[in-house]
């Protein structure tokens, strides 16, 4: 046997050893895989139940509509296709909502049953008790809906008093009572019960979600915030004077062909 024969020899058997070293680790590295995937199996399966779960009960808790438009309609007049829409977003303790309300009360009395207002709640979150303030409105409503703006009216009046700073050394509690001695000194303390029950009330609390989950909806993110006849206004978060509110209106009356001794009527 020649010298070439024998390391041909070596070679040969030093690679068998290479792919049967290599054989090996894959196999036990199977292994451990396998190992790895029957323990993290349960773990698997049990996280999948939780997230089946939830989205089964997302779906079912919101697989339909409110029963009623979200919003508190301002006025009662007879509406028809030609009256213009106007929908405001407000927060109970958001000065900007405040300070905008007035000029717009002003506007919506000037032009009468030609318009109508819809007010939504959207308690923002970094208002500590924009979400109570909003529940208040909402079991008014219920209780008696001649008194929500009333209500809505003195919250802007007076909101310095549920302000973050003004609330900061008070408990939840505690300014949730004020809240409701606040609301019931506003529309008669004869409701006084039925308003302290109503925020014990979970239909109150899902009442004020929707109007936060419709402002989202509608891509509504500060207050106040506006849309006539379903389209936004510009510069939302600040507020409208009676001047601009003109401006946006009357062309729009003046498209529908409104009677001329009307047209004449507003913009004197």
């Amino acid at each position: 046997m020649t010298t070439s024969f024998y390391f041909f020899r070596i070679a040969s058997l030093n690679i068998v050893f290479f792919w049967d070293t290599r054989k090996k680790k894959r196999e036990k590295k199977m292994r451990r895989g396998k190992e790895t995937t029957f323990l993290l199996l349960p773990s698997v399966l049990f996280c999948l139940s939780v997230f089946v779960n939830v989205c089964q009960r997302t779906v079912k808790a919101q697989s339909l509509p409110p029963a009623k438009y979200d919003g508190f309609v301002y006025t009662n007049d007879q509406v028809d296709s030609d009256t213009i829409k106007i929908e405001a977003f407000f927060d109970p303790v958001c000065p900007d909502s405040r300070d905008s309300w007035p000029p717009l009360k002003q506007a919506i009395q000037h032009y009468g049953s030609h318009v109508l207002l819809v007010v939504h709640l959207l308690p923002l979150p970094y208002h500590d008790y924009a979400f109570a303030t909003s529940c208040a409105l909402h079991i008014v409503n219920q209780l008696n809906p001649s008194a929500t703006f009333r209500l809505l009216e003195c919250f802007f009046e007076h909101q310095e008093r549920f302000y973050n700073a003004q609330t900061s050394n008070m408990s939840r509690i505690a300014v949730v009572n004020e809240i409701i001695k606040f609301t019931a000194e506003t529309v008669g303390n004869s409701y006084y019960s039925a308003i302290e029950s109503g925020f014990n009330d979970r239909k109150t609390d899902l009442k004020t979600r929707v109007s936060f989950k419709y402002s989202a909806s509608r891509g509504v993110f500060g207050t106040p915030s506006f849309y006539i006849n379903g389209f936004a206004l510009p510069d939302s978060g600040s507020s409208i004077d009676y001047k601009a509110w003109r401006s946006f209106i009357d062309p729009l009356l003046v498209a529908q062909g409104t009677k001329k001794e009307d047209s004449l009527h507003f913009f004197l």
